[in-house]
C-alpha cells in the first residue's frame, strides 16, 4: 500500500516539490534539489528545493520553493532596498 501512496504523491509533481511529512532540520532542507537537469541549451540547471534564509532574530528558517515563493520574493525585494527605504536595481 504504501507504494501506491508515493506513486500517487509522485505522479503530477516532481519528486522534489513534494514537502516530507517528516520533521527535517534547516541543515537536510539545504541540500535539497528540486531540479538538476539542462536545459533547452544544454546548460545544466539546479533549483535547490528550499531557500534558506536569515530571520531578524538571527535564526535560519528554510523556505520551500513552491509553497513559500510569495516569502522568497518578498525576502529577494527586501534586499534590494537600501537603509532609506530605497530601491536598488
Amino acid at each position: 500500500m504504501e507504494d501506491n501512496k508515493e506513486k500517487d504523491i509522485h505522479r503530477s509533481v516532481n519528486p522534489g516539490d513534494v514537502i516530507s511529512e517528516e520533521p527535517e532540520t534547516v541543515e537536510e532542507k539545504s541540500k535539497q534539489v528540486a531540479v538538476d537537469s539542462p536545459d533547452i541549451t544544454g546548460e545544466q540547471i539546479k533549483v535547490p528545493t528550499y531557500f534558506v534564509v536569515d530571520e531578524p532574530d538571527g535564526e535560519e528558517k528554510a523556505l520551500h520553493h513552491i509553497k513559500d515563493a510569495e516569502e522568497i520574493s518578498d525576502v529577494i525585494r527586501q534586499a534590494r532596498v537600501d537603509e532609506d527605504g530605497n530601491r536598488k536595481w
